[in-house]
């Protein structure tokens, strides 16, 4: 028997269309003429990677120039994991099948601490060294980006660059220098470097040397006296920027099974406790005009049934309203739902929440925080309890059965007096439940606050594990009422999130013994195994209270001070001055300027579409009302080659989306979730094919049923083709 492929594994592993590459809008280019080639790795399961906005955005502009191929990669599941080491076959790309260390460049999106320990399962699969210093001319460059990257010093040595902000222009010249350098006669790695370490945002970790000093404080010594700092990449104008408008409908049940929509970018709400805030800086709005043309597009290309509106706090936008309505006036007919998923109490108004439940009431969460007004004052979260108990009781009254609540514990400055006003809020917010709802459920969840770095917290201690444990017991215990339902994260978790999360270049060794005693996908509660966790930081001689615990004089250097976010440290000591006040302070983009040094009113400054310009916006037309009468067709297909890979539920979906492409006219189901009114005969096994399947289907009568398998084929993936259609005979004949 010669030496197996990933084709003999698939039928061994759970969810084989993970690793099949043949989505809808999935790219595939041919390698041979392609003068740069690019893998796109993300260091998690596909249905996490592929919900991943940015890597879409990236794998977008790559492949946008013909010059460039790119491709995706994403963490195997356990099961494939161990049948390619027992196979001895590498980790390849989707798109081609092409084993990762034959490309150029390999690219990581770091968004999750957790996540760092299945870097190196990828690398190792790809049979691509670890650290950089490892690593020739004969192994691809590896590089990284995302929020995490704000704090790089942990990973920096696992990597030969690091972008710093926001990707699609950093990306776009990365490659042109490479292009540039490739074509030298005498290039070396070295030349490259450079030439990256001159484009903004672009951190060469090599180009910093590590220095630990008797107190165990790390400074770095960069090597160039022009290359001290790396100050954040900003894209200042959205509707001038890439847009993924034909983005990648995955296979299986992706985390987020929906079109996603940036709105907006950044926030100046000022919350001290969020990263996101201070580091994606200013808030940028795209015009609604644009987000609707964009949304048009997108639909068409895709098929989706949800739009999800994306921001930091999309209840922010400037003309949330006007864009809803003209969204659903769209969409309705389409029975095509719109989510806001990140909302502020106080900017879900009852005129919105009419807008959002005309398709169908999609869910929401509110983050009050804290439960006591003196603590959202200390974190500078700008809501009041009256504002909460308001869109409670809106949200319940409008026919919402399900309202989500996120509290953290060990916030600066908490008491218990402030955990006790968590349960006294969430008491008041059930009797609102009561009055308003009598099958709704308010679900809360807890976590240990993180400080992070660039944050007015980041000197901040972070509360022990036992301190904790101990807090969240006493909630959980004190929050046993009937229609509340309590979920919390382990603060195990939260204290290896915090380690890596303000951690050096000295955590390297911590996740190099963590990786060979086994731990992997350490976000999964399942997974995790903090007794590892533990070993791996005495093995390397590391005290997790170091980095965590310990309270951090504002005048000791840290690990990321060479990273400029552009917001001052300054203005991050003027906000923890405040915070200890119980101070607030005001989001600059209604008021003045708050001198946090982001902008520089050229280039970098607020974006903010205002209410009233509406009527100056020149929307597209709104889409016709649907048909009204309507016939059933039997329509045959075959399912073979990789489409016997595709389960029943899959298979509904690849259907139900295809036909939203070819714009056939259906009939919707009625109720709570509508959806086009087919039936399928039967439903196969995973791994059978077949020549012939029906399903049956509700078309408008101006449908031709003669027409249906062109426009149809035109929108399938591979393995799956129409065979016929014709009008169903009547229901009493089918069983004849």
């Amino acid at each position: 028997m010669g030496k197996k492929t990933i084709q003999d594994i698939l039928p061994l592993v759970e969810q084989p269309s993970r690793y099949l590459g043949s989505e809808i809008n999935a790219i595939k280019k041919d390698r041979t003429k392609a003068k740069l080639n690019i893998v796109l790795a993300f260091p998690d399961l596909y249905e996490i990677g592929t919900s991943h906005f940015g890597l879409q955005i990236l794998y977008h502009i790559l492949n946008n120039q013909s010059e460039i191929v790119a491709e995706r990669v994403f963490a195997p599941a356990i099961d494939m994991e161990a049948y390619l080491r027992s196979s001895d076959l590498p980790l390849t790309s989707l798109e081609s099948q092409t084993p990762l260390n034959q490309f150029d460049i390999v690219g990581f999106s770091l968004l999750y601490e957790l996540n760092y320990t299945n870097v190196l399962t990828i690398l190792e699969l790809s049979k691509i060294p670890f650290f950089s210093r490892q690593r020739d001319e004969t192994h691809p460059l590896i590089i990284a980006g995302g929020p995490c990257t704000c704090n790089p010093e942990p990973m920096a040595e696992f990597f030969d660059a690091i972008v710093v902000g926001d990707g699609e222009d950093v990306i776009a010249e990365m490659s042109l220098a490479w292009l540039e350098w490739e074509s030298d006669a005498d290039k070396d790695r070295e030349t490259l470097l450079r030439m990256w370490s001159r484009i903004a945002g672009v951190y060469i970790p090599a180009f910093f040397k590590s220095n630990v000093d008797q107190n165990g404080f790390q400074t770095l010594i960069p090597r160039f006296s022009d290359y001290p700092s790396v100050k954040k990449a900003v894209v200042g104008d959205l509707d001038a920027t890439s847009f993924p408008d034909t983005p990648i409908v995955p296979y299986g049940k992706p985390i987020h099974d929906r079109l996603r929509l940036e709105v907006s970018r950044g926030c100046t709400r000022g919350c001290r406790f969020c990263q996101a805030g201070m580091i994606y800086r200013p808030v940028r709005e795209r015009s609604a005009g644009h987000l609707i043309a964009l949304s048009d597009s997108s639909i068409a290309a895709t098929g989706y049934e949800d739009i999800s509106l994306l921001s930091l706090s999309t209840g922010d936008y400037g003309c949330i309203v006007s864009l809803l309505e003209s969204l659903m006036a769209r969409y309705e007919p389409e029975q095509i739902a719109v989510s806001l998923p990140s909302l502020r109490a106080g900017t879900l108004t009852p005129g919105l929440m009419s807008l959002i439940k005309k398709v169908r009431k999609t869910g929401f969460t509110i983050a009050p925080e804290a439960g006591s007004q003196r603590l959202r004052d200390v974190v500078n979260k700008n809501i009041k309890e009256k504002e909460i108990e308001t869109t409670v009781k809106d949200a319940f009254h409008l026919g919402w059965h399900l309202i989500k609540l996120y509290f953290m514990v060990g916030l600066p400055t908490e008491t218990d007096d402030d955990l006790k006003a968590i349960v006294d809020l969430v008491k008041k917010l059930k009797k609102i439940k009561y009055l308003e709802s009598k099958k709704g459920v308010i679900k809360v969840s807890i976590a240990t606050f993180v400080p992070k770095p660039h944050t007015p917290f980041q000197w901040s201690s972070q509360i022990s594990v036992k301190e904790s444990k101990h807090k969240i017991q006493w909630l959980k215990k004190h929050l046993r009422i009937p229609g509340v339902q309590v979920k919390w994260q382990n603060p195990e978790v939260s204290i290896i999130e915090g380690l890596w999360a303000r951690g050096d270049r000295r955590l390297s060794n911590v996740l190099l013994s963590a990786f060979q005693k086994g731990c992997k996908f350490d976000g999964w509660s399942d997974m995790f195994r903090y007794s590892a966790w533990e070993e791996a930081c005495h093995d390397a001689g590391v005290d997790i209270d170091f980095y965590t615990t310990r309270i951090r004089e504002r005048e000791e250097p840290l690990p990321w001070d060479h990273i400029d976010t552009r917001v001052t440290k300054d203005f991050l000591i003027s906000e923890m001055q405040k915070a200890i006040n119980g101070e607030i302070t005001a989001d600059c983009r209604y008021g003045d300027c708050m001198d946090c040094g982001v902008c520089d009113f050229e280039f970098v400054e607020p974006k903010v579409f205002d209410i009233y310009r509406k009527e100056n916006e020149t929307l597209p037309p709104v889409m016709p009302n649907k048909a009204s009468n309507f016939r059933e067709l039997k329509v045959s297909y075959s399912k073979l080659n990789q489409a016997k890979y595709f389960g029943h539920i899959e298979l509904v979906k690849i259907f139900t989306r295809a036909i939203r492409r070819a714009e056939i006219d259906v009939k919707f189901s009625k109720g709570f979730h509508p959806k086009p009114k087919m039936s399928f005969v039967e439903a196969l096994p995973i791994g059978l094919e077949s020549q012939e399947e029906s399903f049956y289907i509700f078309v408008s009568n101006d449908v031709r049923p003669g027409s249906i398998k062109r426009r149809l084929n035109t929108h399938l993936p591979v393995g799956l083709r129409i065979l016929d259609c014709k009008i169903a005979p009547i229901k009493s004949a089918r069983s004849t």
